[in-house]
């Protein structure tokens, strides 16, 4: 079997699943839960195949798909270590998090529907990984947003559910009208969509760069990597199944947006470069501060998510795509860890989800709780795992590039580390707080076995900048990176100390303020109006509430008048009536009255011989 017979199977094992599902497996559940998870582990099997096919080698196929007279559309794959990397991250966390499924999902009604959704989901988030060309990413882009506002929506008995997979699925749909101009005028300024040839164009001929092509493409990922001010889809989406969260809006489908960014690196000039850097650091510190005034286990995770996202755009402004690339693929190992621990603890709960109705897991969840408490040691940047490696990086990049940066970064790490110790110290320590905590129990090993997986990752993930292959030569190359990391660079090796104060600042700051096992928020209680503004998330949600209500509605209330009354009223219809009117008044002249003919005869007459003498 050849590299590209085995990506082709990678691609085509989710979608017979999802087939297969639809026709057979809608109503037999575990019919539909092992096709599902089959087919997972077969994009496992597959994706190992194709890696050890290649080698290091660069893997380019690519076959005619439309033809409209000169314009063509191909389709390919297009296997390096960029999208090699990313094609072992989602496969092997898509496979932990089906797993877990298997626990968490138990006994749910729409079984079939779920996996068959996760099914569709790895297909087009596989085909985003493998394209070669902007079209064919596209289509795989809104074939990702269709299964996330399924997936999302999962429980059709809830307003809230609904209301979610909408809201994210029309706030993508604003991202990716950006998009889509972007690719229209990517090929009408390159003559073709793909990647490798548009490298090679602009390679020869820097020119050929434009700042506008460049932004257009951007608002894909500002939509789909929930970046201001599209970010408000995010935390909402949460009201879909936490296996769902931790595969789609933490490990996989959030990041496509940063992944899709490091396909096109070369596209960006340097000023869009800071923009993004900025945007990302914005993100990365508006996150944080929103997170404390979160008390939904989920939706803290949910900001957390957004702020980790702020530092993989910040990595990639810097102009270290590697390096965020390499966030990236550790930030899907601790937050799928982290949000599939979330899901355990909800199951164990019996579906409580506020943190301060919980209390005292430790003890009655004690894998749970521990592999979580490894997540967050990553996610805060401890020496020695995964985060370390990647968010440190980050924080020298900055260092290197613009000193302010690097200092936000570090900041928006103290929030890290205090909104996640927040979280651990109130529901894991101290005494349970509910009757739903005191009789929490352990879950099975259909969950505790993946959060174990993930929990090796997030503490070796790290050792991935050292890996030949991956993450297309990133921090490996960067030596003045790895001399600052090791402790050979004095002035760059300040960042790592200030990133280890930190987090350990975070962490003991919020065990002393919050305490173990806290029945009420004592932020709340102690500073209301603080506590008031950070719970506003700067009116974000409100503000676009009111410009559908007020401005667009308004406007498009206005356009359906036009619409109506002066194009459909008046142009359309009046100059029908118009017409038929005349057609009435011309009939009633042929009546098949000789006399009337006779008197409109002598009527033309007069009026011909009045006009020929001048009377008329």
């Amino acid at each position: 079997m050849t590299a590209a017979q085995s990506l082709l199977l990678v691609l085509l094992v989710p979608l017979s699943s999802a087939v297969l599902i639809a026709f057979f497996g809608r109503l037999r559940h575990k019919l539909a839960a092992a096709l599902s998870v089959c087919a997972a582990a077969g994009i496992v099997v597959f994706s190992l195949l194709a890696l050890a096919e290649t080698g290091t080698d660069v893997l380019h196929v690519s076959t005619n798909w439309l033809q409209f007279g000169e314009f063509e559309v191909n389709m390919g794959l297009y296997f390096d270590t960029v999208s090699k990397t990313m094609l072992l991250m989602v496969a092997v966390v898509g496979f932990l998090i089906h797993v877990f499924s298997l626990g968490y999902m138990a006994g749910d009604p729409g079984q079939g529907r779920y996996y068959g959704g996760l099914s569709i989901f790895m297909f087009s988030m596989l085909g985003i990984v493998l394209a070669d060309n902007l079209i064919m990413i596209f289509v795989f882009w809104e074939l990702v947003g269709f299964s996330s506002y399924m997936l999302i929506g999962h429980y059709l008995h809830t307003e809230k559910a609904a209301a979610a997979a909408k809201k994210a699925f029309i706030v993508n749909r604003i991202g990716d009208l950006g998009f889509v101009v972007g690719i229209a005028y990517a090929y009408w300024h390159f003559g073709t969509t793909d990647l490798e040839v548009m490298g090679q164009i602009v390679a020869a001929d820097d020119g050929m760069i434009k700042l506008s092509i460049a932004a257009l493409l951007m608002c894909g990922f500002i939509g789909k990597s929930a970046q201001f001010p599209l970010h408000v889809w995010l935390p909402d989406a949460m009201a879909g199944p936490t296996p769902v969260s931790a595969l789609i809006h933490a490990a996989t489908m959030v990041a496509a947006g940063g992944y899709f960014l490091i396909r096109i690196v070369y596209l960006f000039p340097p000023d869009l470069l800071t923009f993004i850097a900025w945007l990302g650091v914005f993100g990365a510190v508006y996150a944080g501060f929103c997170a404390y005034a979160r008390t939904d286990i989920k939706q803290i995770l949910a900001y957390s998510t957004l702020s980790q996202l702020g530092y993989i755009g910040a990595a990639f402004g810097l102009g270290y795509p590697g390096i965020a690339l390499f966030h990236l693929v550790t930030h899907a190992f601790f937050k799928a860890l982290l949000f599939l621990g979330a899901g355990s603890v909800i199951h164990g709960c019996h579906h409580e989800q506020d943190i301060f109705k919980m209390g005292g897991l430790l003890k009655k969840m004690p894998i749970t709780a521990i592999t979580f408490f490894i997540g967050i040691l990553a996610l805060c940047g401890v020496y020695g795992l995964s985060g370390y490696y990647s968010k440190d990086a980050i924080l020298i990049a900055g260092g290197f590039g613009s000193a302010p940066i690097s200092i936000l970064l570090t900041f928006g790490a103290l929030l890290t580390a205090g909104y996640m110790g927040r979280l651990y110290w109130v529901a894991f320590l101290g005494q349970p707080n509910s009757d739903a905590a005191a009789h929490a129990k352990e879950s099975p090993l259909t969950m505790t076995v993946p959060l174990i997986v993930l929990a090796v990752l997030s503490i070796g993930g790290g050792w991935l900048a050292y890996w030949p292959e991956a993450l297309g030569g990133t921090i490996r190359e960067d030596k003045s990176i790895l001399k600052a990391m090791a402790g050979y660079d004095a002035m760059h090796t300040k960042i790592v100390i200030f990133g280890a104060a930190a987090w350990v600042l975070g962490l003991l700051g919020s065990f002393f303020f919050y305490g173990r096992g806290a029945r009420e928020d004592r932020l709340e209680k102690k500073a209301a109006p603080v506590y008031g503004f950070l719970r506003s998330r700067l009116w974000f949600d409100e503000i676009y509430n009111y410009y559908v209500a007020k401005v667009q509605q308004r406007f498009a209330l206005f356009l359906s008048f036009l619409d109506v009354f002066v194009i459909k009223g008046i142009l359309v219809r009046g100059s029908a009536g118009l017409v038929g009117l005349f057609g009435m008044g011309a009939r009633s002249l042929h009546d098949g009255n000789i006399h009337v003919y006779v008197y409109w005869f002598l009527g033309g007459m007069l009026a011909l011989w009045a006009v020929a003498s001048g009377l008329l």
